[in-house]
C-alpha cells in the first residue's frame, strides 16, 4: 500500500499485487511453547468453514493469523515455519545468538537434570525390588493357605467316608443279628 503510493508519486506504475503492510519483526525466532498436536487428527477429515462466511467449508488446516487454508499437515507445518507467517506474528527468521554464560548455564542445568534422573532410577530400583519381594511373599502365603485348605478338605472327606463305613458296618451287624441279608440297599 505505502509502496504503491510512493511509486505513484514518483510517476511509476503501481504494483498489481501490493505487498501487505506486515509489521516489522520485533522478536528473534523462538521455540514454540506448546505442541501443534498434528497427530491427534491423524486419519480424520476436518471441515473448516470459509473465512468469508460464504460457501461450504473445506477440509484442511486453517491458520487464524494469516487466514489461509492448507490441505494437509505438511503444508500447514511448512506455512507455520515460513517467513511470511513469522512476520505476521512479529518474529524474524534470525535466531538469537547465545552467549558463553547462557551455554554454561544450560550445560549445568542438563548435568543437574541427569544427576537427578540417575538418583531417581536407583531409588526406584530399590523400591521396585522391595515391592517384588512383597508380592512374592504374598503369593507364597496364598499358596500355603490354598494347600492347607485342600488338605483340610481331604481330611474332612476322609473322616466322612470313615464314618459312613462305620455306619454301614454297624447296619450290617444289626441285620446279621436279626437274620436278614440287609435293609434293601445294594451298597456295601
Amino acid at each position: 500500500m505505502k509502496k504503491n503510493e510512493e511509486l505513484m508519486r514518483k510517476g511509476k506504475k503501481p504494483r498489481k499485487n501490493p505487498a501487505k503492510d506486515m509489521p516489522k519483526p520485533t522478536q528473534a525466532l523462538k521455540q514454540r511453547e506448546g505442541s501443534l498436536e498434528l497427530d491427534k487428527n491423524l486419519g480424520k477429515t476436518m471441515v473448516v468453514t470459509n473465512a468469508t462466511g460464504r460457501g461450504p467449508g473445506q477440509p484442511g488446516f486453517y491458520c487464524e493469523v494469516c487466514r489461509r487454508l492448507h490441505k494437509d499437515s505438511n503444508s500447514y507445518l511448512d506455512h507455520l515455519n515460513s517467513r511470511s507467517h513469522l512476520r505476521m506474528i512479529g518474529q524474524s527468521t534470525q535466531v538469537e545468538r547465545s552467549t558463553v554464560e547462557q551455554v554454561r548455564e544450560k550445560i549445568a542445568a542438563l548435568r543437574e537434570q541427569t544427576k537427578e534422573s540417575q538418583t531417581a532410577k536407583t531409588f526406584d530400583f530399590d523400591r521396585r525390588l522391595a515391592e517384588i519381594k512383597e508380592r512374592e511373599d504374598q503369593l507364597r502365603a496364598e499358596r500355603r493357605a490354598q494347600k492347607k485348605a485342600q488338605k483340610e478338605a481331604q481330611r474332612m472327606t476322609m473322616i466322612a467316608s470313615v464314618n459312613e463305613d462305620v455306619d454301614m458296618k454297624a447296619q450290617d451287624d444289626i441285620a446279621a443279628m436279626m437274620g436278614f441279608g440287609g435293609f434293601g440297599t445294594s451298597k456295601k
